[in-house]
């Protein structure tokens, strides 16, 4: 199972790719939608190797196809390569309320997804698939990857598209389960 990268008070929003020029400016790969939505905290937590260090990110902008930010008191390139490979959080408090039935990818990590299958004796029974390791885009509709757990069903992954009252029947967060109606067999 993948490491569960978010905390109780942060959330990961991206990373830190790799330098940008030779003024101290970073290269950017953001998780947030639409991309550019990460340069709108000014403070970020950026962790590497188990260590949080928390800096003020004073200029942003779009380059390319990416993003690139300046990071206050970072003005030089062998500086700024140190901070190469770091996930970038933020504290949960400042992520934007959502609305109901919403949820943030981080909220669905480590997720057990439940199926209810029909037993021989032709009961109903819940079956454990899995914990949501990640989400995928792929354009039409997000995928749950689920990877086997303690107590699931069987060791296999599963894809799992995210298609509400289609597929996923129910998310409840405060039992850290998703409810689907997907064939095990899949």
């Amino acid at each position: 199972m993948a490491e569960d990268r978010n905390t109780k008070e942060h959330a990961v929003l991206g990373r830190v790719t790799t330098v940008y020029g030779v003024k101290g400016w970073v290269k950017v790969h953001s998780y947030t939608e639409p991309g550019e939505n990460i340069l709108n905290y000014p403070y970020w937590y950026l962790r590497q190797n188990g260590r949080l260090q928390t800096v003020e990110v004073d200029q942003g902008r779009h380059h390319g196809k990416g993003l690139v930010a300046h990071i206050k008191g970072c003005d030089d390139r062998e500086v700024a390569r140190g901070y190469s490979g770091s996930e970038i959080l933020v504290e949960r408090s400042q992520l934007p309320k959502l609305d109901s039935g919403e949820y943030y990818w981080s909220q669905l990590q480590g997720l057990r997804v439940i199926t209810v299958a029909d037993t021989e004796s032709g009961r109903a029974e819940d079956l454990l698939m899995g914990k949501i390791a990640q989400l995928i885009e792929t354009g039409s509709n997000d995928v749950f990857v689920v990877q086997a757990c303690k107590g699931s069903i069987d060791e296999r992954e599963r894809l799992i598209p995210y298609l509400q009252d289609q597929v996923i029947k129910e998310i409840n967060l405060d039992e850290g389960f998703v409810r689907v109606d997907w064939d095990p067999e899949f």
